[in-house]
């Protein structure tokens, strides 16, 4: 009866997380329809229900979301339970100064905002929101391209997975033996009557001090040699799978499928290039575009070319198809890294707080995507997002946006780089 008093309550503390992410969510869609003009209906309705999303996404995203993830941390304290709901505010109000003073090193704001202003609130969840966005798009942009093309696998043959798996073999009957000769030792000394029955007398009290320090030294060696040899033998059957995983990448290059993603990784490097050099030339020039790339790009086609073609139109509806392929790919991205990563370190006792962090950073998320996709839209369309979301100094987070994606990028390539260099010397050295 007690134990299933206990997992009804853990029951409703994880229906009480999956709500607040089941609510966040849906209202984070409902905004990025809104802000492609998806939904049909007057300006000033899709004005007014702009306002009311963004407010209850805030809500939820300062107020409830923080405040239920500190309860979820205090609850799984013992020592805490009593004064749990105490002990949650204050870790509440800790997150809010934190929150609060975030806003302070950073120009995001007009100086004629008040302290109670929504901007005040929508301009720290964009810093921490496009901080993600530009680390997960640094690491993505170099990632995908070292993933997909087939110039960066390693050339595997069957000869090197079998000599190392024969390394592997002879490691673990050389951990065996020396585990035997340590048992036959011990059995040894037990028949002996060196544990249960120890010698009489001054003589033999030395000799059985001097035998057993000698045979505890020489099962101690042999101790440590098959610690070192455990060791080798996991690092040996790391590298046997990692080869027989790159072996199955190398025939998977080969299939139509392999080619299609090999194209694509070579057409994302190219993507990474630009990225990185106009994020670079973003920075050191301190400017930001003021057209859409995809107006521009049609604007440079129709002028060189010299056709006749409605730009205003064209330009409208490839953008808004561009926008929509960016969000869909980009939160599959990011549910796909979190979902991995969490998953690693998820438990029973974790899996509330686990839950609430994923809306959290979700709704941080959906909300500067909205911040940065604004410079992709059209002029209308920027404009409405700006009478939305306030007087906000949009050029800095599209700055802060380049420089977090150029860091992010160049320490992914480094990372990449090193952990690519140290794989084949790694193999020759086993």
């Amino acid at each position: 009866m007690l134990k299933g008093g206990y997992f009804r309550k853990q029951q409703e503390r994880e229906d009480r997380a999956v709500i607040w992410k089941g609510y966040g969510f849906p209202i984070c869609c409902l905004s990025s329809y809104e802000s492609k003009s998806v939904i049909k209906g007057t300006e000033s309705s899709r004005y007014f229900h702009w306002k009311l999303n963004l407010c209850v996404i805030l809500l939820i995203l300062v107020f409830m979301v923080p405040f239920y993830i500190g309860y979820f941390v205090v609850s799984n304290i013992r020592l805490l339970h009593r004064q749990k709901l105490l002990f949650a505010c204050v870790l509440w109000l800790t997150f809010m100064y934190f929150f609060w003073k975030l806003g302070d090193p950073f120009p995001i704001l007009s100086p004629k905002h008040g302290i109670l202003s929504i901007e005040q609130l929508i301009s720290r969840v964009g810093v921490i929101g496009v901080t993600l966005m530009a680390l997960l798009s640094g690491f993505g942009a170099v990632n995908c391209p070292y993933t997909y093309m087939s110039y960066f696998l390693r050339n595997v043959t069957d000869a090197d997975i079998l000599a190392l798996e024969r390394r592997l073999l002879q490691t673990m009957d050389m951990i065996i033996s020396k585990k035997k000769r340590i048992a036959v030792a011990h059995r040894t000394m037990f028949q002996r009557g060196e544990v249960h029955n120890k010698p009489t007398g001054f003589w033999g009290m030395i000799k059985s001090v001097t035998t057993s320090v000698a045979g505890s030294e020489n099962l101690s060696l042999i101790q440590q040699e098959v610690d070192a040899l455990e060791e080798l033998s996991r690092q040996l059957f790391l590298e046997t799978a990692d080869l027989h995983a790159t072996k199955e990448r190398i025939e998977y290059s080969k299939t139509f499928q392999g080619k299609y993603f090999n194209f694509l990784g070579y057409f994302f490097s190219i993507y990474c290039v630009w990225k990185i050099f106009m994020a670079t030339i973003n920075i050191v020039f301190d400017r930001v575009g003021k057209t859409d790339p995809v107006t521009r790009g049609i604007e440079i086609t129709v002028n060189y070319l010299g056709i006749q073609f409605d730009v205003k139109f064209w330009s409208q509806h490839i953008s808004f198809i561009l926008v929509g392929i960016i969000i869909v790919t980009s939160i599959r991205g990011l549910l796909i890294t979190l979902t991995k990563f969490f998953y690693a370190i998820s438990s029973s006792k974790s899996s509330n707080v686990i839950v609430l962090l994923l809306a959290q950073i979700m709704g941080m998320y959906f909300v500067s995507s909205v911040l940065l996709i604004r410079m992709s839209m059209p002029l209308e369309y920027r404009t409405i997002i700006t009478e939305v979301l306030g007087e906000l100094q949009f050029n800095f987070y599209h700055r802060w946006f380049d420089v977090i994606f150029l860091v992010s990028a160049l320490s992914s390539i480094l990372f990449l780089y090193l952990a690519h260099k140290q794989a084949p010397e790694k193999h020759m050295a086993l």
